[in-house]
């Protein structure tokens, strides 16, 4: 029997095919040597390692250094295009003697490496190098994003790194390090949970689509919401739930009973879903919820802080992008992967509150909202160019096109 679930709400993200209303398993399986690989590099994505903090205030001398590296770079010409190619460790192709160049102009390959026309050796483990400093899966392979990414000109980068340069500079005047805060970088999709100028936690994230971006904003997370009721906002009413009524109701099925979404009047009355006629106006009049269970996009908990935008963090009963490496899916919300360590983090300071027990309001699915004893301060933040205190430089992509530079640092 076929298992309805909703694959994608006003902020939480939308399942591998992008559609709204999904039906079907979650997540699918495979088997063998490639199978096993892929897990792996899955599992790569859904925990990244805690590394430096995005904001430390380390990062904006290293970022100028940075800067006059880049400068050196492109006043020598820069790099040359790499041809589109894909190309597995152990394959040969023309195009490898441009990545070979290619990776000695920024420096993850040494100069003096073995040349020829074969993807190994210590050109995989450059070429992996370059994925993980650029927001890309370390697979070791030449493929059309690691191409997209290796072709962003020298002068965009170094473009990129002086607009950063100043967001960064901005964001030293805000944080306190040594206070502990959390840190969502959009164009990462990654969220950092950060005490004594420390990564304590990080955790992948789901942000929003290019034309339903997460917002920037400085707030403070001051209460969790486990098990909660999802209300529809606006967008997703108009954007998602009407269109998908009509559609639905063409092949004579209701998307309310489908989803388990309840409509209200203007008094506060229950509407009975098979009353509604969703090509008329009326549905635009109704507010909408969704109350908690397994297949409400909020997951288990939902983590609240003041927001104009009428955003949140939560978690979700979807794994599948997790797992992937384009994560710009919601409609602006974060949904966090691991969102129970989080949790778990940010009620440490509160009477009571353990492991143990943030993981048996998962289990038992109780409703509790529980204010922070200490509230946490939050940055949104679109840091797509840095370098950290060790000297390594990190770039990703320009999700919303805010950098002012080429197309294709955008689309990687």
């Amino acid at each position: 029997m076929a298992v309805f679930a909703l694959a994608s709400a006003a902020c939480g993200g939308a399942r591998a095919n992008d559609s709204w209303l999904s039906f079907g398993p979650v997540d699918g399986g495979g088997a063998g040597d490639i199978a096993t690989e892929r897990e792996q590099l899955k599992e790569l994505e859904r925990n990244p390692p805690a590394g430096y903090p995005t904001l430390a205030a380390a990062n904006i001398e290293a970022t100028k250094a940075a800067i006059v590296r880049y400068e050196r770079i492109v006043e020598a010409g820069g790099w040359i295009a790499v041809p589109d190619a894909t190309v597995k460790p152990g394959e040969e192709h023309f195009a490898i003697v441009e990545l070979r160049d290619r990776l000695i102009v920024s420096g993850e390959l040494s100069p003096d490496s073995a040349g020829g026309e074969s993807l190994d050796g210590t050109l995989v483990d450059a070429l992996k190098a370059f994925q993980g400093t650029n927001g890309l899966t370390p697979n070791g392979r030449l493929d059309p994003p690691t191409v997209a990414a290796l072709n962003v000109t020298a002068a965009d980068r170094l473009k990129q790194l002086k607009v950063n340069l100043k967001r960064l500079t901005e964001m030293a005047a805000v944080v306190k390090p040594q206070r502990k805060y959390v840190v969502v970088n959009i164009p990462a999709a990654q969220v950092e949970a950060v005490a004594l100028n420390k990564v304590i936690t990080r955790h992948t994230g789901v942000v929003g689509k290019v034309d339903r971006p997460t917002p920037l904003l400085r707030s403070t997370i001051t209460e969790m919401n486990f098990n909660p009721i999802w209300r529809l906002p606006p967008t997703v009413i108009s954007k998602d739930l009407i269109p998908q009524g009509r559609e639905l109701q063409e092949k004579g099925e209701n998307v309310l009973i489908k989803t388990g979404i309840e409509a209200y009047d203007g008094s506060g009355k229950k509407v009975n879903p098979e009353k509604i006629d969703w090509s008329t106006s009326a549905p635009k009049s109704y507010s909408y919820r969704q109350p908690p269970g397994k297949d409400n996009p909020l997951g288990f908990v939902k983590i609240n802080f003041a927001s104009g935008e009428s955003v949140y963090m939560h978690d979700s009963p979807s794994e599948g992008l997790f797992g992937r490496n384009f994560r710009a899916a919601s409609s602006g919300c974060i949904r966090v992967h691991n969102i129970e360590r989080l949790a778990y983090w940010l009620l440490g300071q509160n009477d009571g509150w353990d492991e143990e027990k943030v993981s048996k309001m998962k289990a038992t699915g109780e409703r509790l909202d529980v204010k922070l004893a200490t509230p946490v301060p939050l940055h949104f933040v679109y840091i797509t160019a840095w370098a950290t205190e060790d000297g390594t430089i990190q770039f990703r992509r320009d999700l919303y096109n805010r950098d002012g530079v080429a197309e294709i640092a955008t689309s990687y």
